[in-house]
């Protein structure tokens, strides 16, 4: 895999709260789940047990997640939010019209936002081509289908959580 990884912003009670997570995770969550897999296993014939398969993908679940936490606490930039510059940066809320239509979104990490606020990751076409552009400025990027999409800085503010 050569793809490099990035920060990504976090609040800190975003941070905060997947650090708990990851805590729970690797604490009491394996524990519970290494007992339902001895309890399961208990049970006899692994071959038709639908318990132990179910407890051992939940387990292949919970340790995946517990890698994306890890990756994701690793590369965090944790603290306030970017300054109120009409910049677009990762930790701004972005109003930019984009195909004809406008949108709302946060640039940033789906993990940093608390709301129901739509997210694009800064690493997206769309995040890439307007990360560093200022309110008033006008870019393009290219669709997963290499349609040429424009797209027009309305304005960015901080996200407030």
């Amino acid at each position: 895999m050569t793809e490099t990884s990035s920060a990504s912003w976090l609040t800190q009670e975003a941070y905060d709260r997947l650090k708990a997570e990851l805590e729970q995770l690797t604490g009491p969550g394996r524990v519970d789940i290494a007992r339902r897999i001895e309890a399961a296993r208990e049970e006899g014939d692994l071959k038709e047990n639908g318990g132990y398969h179910a407890a051992k993908e939940e387990q292949g679940k919970q340790e995946a997640r517990i890698r994306q936490l890890q990756e994701l606490l690793r590369n965090a930039k944790v603290g306030e939010a970017p300054p109120d510059d009409d910049v677009v940066e990762p930790g701004m809320v972005v109003v930019a019209k984009v195909g004809g239509r406008e949108l709302t979104f946060l640039l940033g990490s789906r993990e940093a936002a608390d709301g129901d606020i739509e997210v694009y990751s800064e690493r997206s076409p769309l995040g890439a081509a307007i990360n560093g552009k200022k309110a008033g400025e006008k870019t393009t990027y290219s669709a997963p289908n290499g349609k040429e999409i424009d797209v027009e800085i309305v304005s960015a503010k901080p996200y407030r959580g």
